[in-house]
């Protein structure tokens, strides 16, 4: 007999749970990886994200090969990829991880649960991150994480030989963007997909790049190099979050004592990846997340329809806010950005430019080389203040542009319309005496008045918070989604706090993943 043994967001053989499932008792394993052009024709996906997606199937099926197996590629709808394998070699059992994705792939893990009850065929699903399915509340999560992560890694497949499955089926080829009729998307600067990389990239996180990880993680330009850059891979899962956890942990045991900076940004670092779970389990407990404000109140506060001239300015990075318009040009070039200007990019297009969550979400999902959707979409609404339990934060995008790059190094490089602004005018070149002459070099004013949308814009979402409904429903939410502290203190709290901390609206503590 054969199991199924399907890929998805777990492109690896090592640490691999559902392997280590299909491989126990007599059956023999098929690899197989499903592209789904339907998936694929999705607003939140694009061609830089199936690029990545490609090479980590290409460097999986090298090491599927080296182990005596084909993995097999099949180009279609689930339901019918598996019902077709299944019926031409009287497949019973199909084995995967379990998968917090956005709401398509909801739906289709749903019609497929659906097919193989009716069809006979055992489908099991397990664990691969924290993450915890049909999870009542968030007391005792945080333990219940912290101890899948310590636990030992599933056995690699040379340690249990994995009896893989010898039919007569031809591997397929891994589809082109254009087998999947992905538009063409330039991304010159992308990450490369894959295993090794994802190796080589945790090795020299851990040994040299990450001991400023701390200070340089906010920064467009230090970030680049100090931060761990795991996020695609996380997300494809070439290395599983166990894996970083618990070589993060070996480090942290040799470091200890130290006081080069290593400790400090490595507990940080950990900090993170407990954060990026946290945030997944979100949308776990609440599937509407991607589509919904989570706090009902919200909904209909912005225009359903956005204004389009200024949709497309964020878009293109085109404000005349030239640490914004850096940014994205800077996310367009590479298909990442460190957190804090995420952050910021998202939280100027809600509060400054007033736009719905739905629809720049969605742009950026398409940006992002590392889109995880449960990241995503709980991030999102966070930094669009629709959760009802967060900080309202409003990043003032000159202030940032100040902070971060205060000699405009990193603005002029992606936006070089203002190579001759001075360094004091650089992020405000509007008040340059030469600001008339940006018009030659194409370089648009600014579409609106920082302060002034800013004022607006905390009116507007202050007003919605009043009301014992709104504190009712709040409340609610906060017991589903808040994360607790643990006994030692850790995992910090991200419901609203009681005291006003000072600037309060550029703190981004609480998710800042940095990854």
């Amino acid at each position: 007999m054969t199991t199924i043994l399907w890929f998805k967001r777990d492109l690896r053989l090592a640490d691999h749970p559902a392997m280590a499932l299909a491989a126990r008792g007599p059956d023999s394993v098929l690899p197989l990886y499903i592209a789904e052009p339907d998936y694929w024709a999705l607003p939140d996906t694009s061609a830089r994200q199936w690029a990545f997606t490609a090479e980590c199937l290409d460097e999986l099926r090298a090491d599927c090969a080296r182990h005596g197996a084909p993995l097999i590629v099949r180009r279609g709808e689930a339901v019918a990829v598996l019902s077709a394998l299944c019926t031409r070699h009287g497949i019973s059992r199909i084995v995967s991880h379990e998968e917090t994705g956005n709401g398509w792939t909801y739906a289709r893990d749903l019609r497929v649960a659906a097919w193989a009850r009716a069809a006979g065929v055992a489908w099991h699903e397990v664990p691969q991150s924290g993450v915890v399915r049909r999870l009542p509340g968030r007391d005792g999560w945080s333990a219940r994480r912290d101890r899948f992560l310590r636990a030992a890694q599933a056995e690699p497949v040379a340690a249990t030989g994995v009896p893989f499955a010898d039919l007569e089926e031809a591997p397929g080829p891994i589809p082109s963007a254009a087998d999947l009729s992905l538009a063409p998307d330039p991304c010159p600067g992308r990450q490369r997909g894959g295993r090794s990389a994802a190796l080589a990239l945790l090795g020299g996180f851990l040994t040299e790049r990450g001991q400023g990880y701390r200070a340089a993680m906010s920064s467009p330009l230090d970030g680049e190099w100090a931060c761990s850059r795991l996020s695609p891979h996380l997300a494809l899962g070439t290395l599983s979050g166990r894996e970083a956890a618990q070589a993060t942990g070996a480090r942290q045991r040799e470091v200890r004592g130290t006081r080069d900076g290593w400790a400090g940004s490595l507990k940080s670092f950990q900090s993170r990846l407990a954060w990026r779970d946290h945030f997944m389990q979100k949308l776990e407990d609440a599937p509407s997340l991607e589509f919904r404000c989570l706090h009902s109140a919200y909904d209909g506060m912005r225009p359903d329809t956005p204004d389009t001239a200024r949709l497309a300015a964020w878009c293109e990075g085109r404000t005349g806010l030239p640490f914004v318009d850096a940014c994205m040009r800077f996310l367009d070039h590479t298909g990442w950005l460190n957190f804090r200007m995420r952050s910021m990019l998202m939280a100027v297009a809600s509060y400054h430019l007033w736009l719905d969550w739905r629809v720049t979400g969605l742009h950026l999902a398409r940006r992002f080389t590392d889109y995880e959707p449960g990241i995503h979409w709980s991030q999102v609404q966070m930094q669009s203040g629709t959760t009802g339990m967060n900080t309202v934060r409003i990043y003032n995008p000159v202030k940032q542009g100040h902070d971060q790059d205060p000699d405009g190094t990193f603005t002029r490089r992606w936006v070089p319309e203002l190579a001759e602004v001075p360094d004091a005018f650089v992020h405000e070149p509007w008040r340059w005496s030469g600001a008339e002459s940006l018009a030659d070099q194409g370089y648009p004013p600014p579409i609106v008045d920082v302060k002034e949308a800013a004022r607006t814009a905390r009116e507007r979402v202050w007003a919605v918070r009043k009301g014992g409904a709104f504190r009712e429903e709040a409340a609610r939410i906060v017991h589903k989604h808040a994360s607790r502290k643990d006994s030692a203190g850790h995992f910090v709290n991200d419901r609203q706090p009681r005291r006003r901390r000072p600037a309060a609206q550029d703190d981004d503590r609480q998710g800042s993943f940095g990854f």
